[in-house]
């Protein structure tokens, strides 16, 4: 299964906001287990620095970067994805770049707190809580 992640699930993780950091935390080790199933979109990691690395945390914002590309792919996109984002009848263009870059490398689903953000998106959309159920139902 090919598995997006929206960069909240990635910001959740690394500033450890609670309760979400939890079921985000434990996607993430099981998207580490599973390396090839994980995906991201190239400006979650600008959000994720952006959002992050506040004061001090700058270098630890990296380190957090650095071993998410050990086991997450970033998908490559270009002009016509774009121009996808802009016709998506989602109502935050973020979330638009977001379920581009999951359609251009055919994600199975998207993995995202704000599942309400996503009710127009061609690609299913579940929180990290669902997900994981749905993985545990298939072991």
């Amino acid at each position: 299964m090919k598995i997006f992640v929206d960069c909240d699930v990635l910001i959740d993780v690394g500033l450890g906001r609670k309760p979400f950091c939890l079921a985000s935390g434990e996607l993430l080790d099981y998207l580490e287990n599973n390396k090839n199933n994980g995906f991201m979109a190239w400006h979650s990691i600008a959000n994720f620095f952006y959002i992050t690395a506040k004061g001090d945390n700058k270098q630890q914002s990296k380190q957090f970067i650095l071993e998410l590309c050990d086991f997450l792919h970033i998908v490559s996109v270009s002009n016509p994805d774009l121009m996808i984002a802009l016709a998506l009848p989602l109502s935050d263009f973020e979330d638009a770049m977001q379920c581009a870059s999951a359609m251009a490398c055919n994600a199975d689903v998207i993995v995202s707190r704000n599942v309400k953000d996503y009710q127009n998106s061609p690609i299913r959309t579940v929180t990290p809580e669902q997900l994981l159920l749905e993985l545990k139902g298939c072991s």
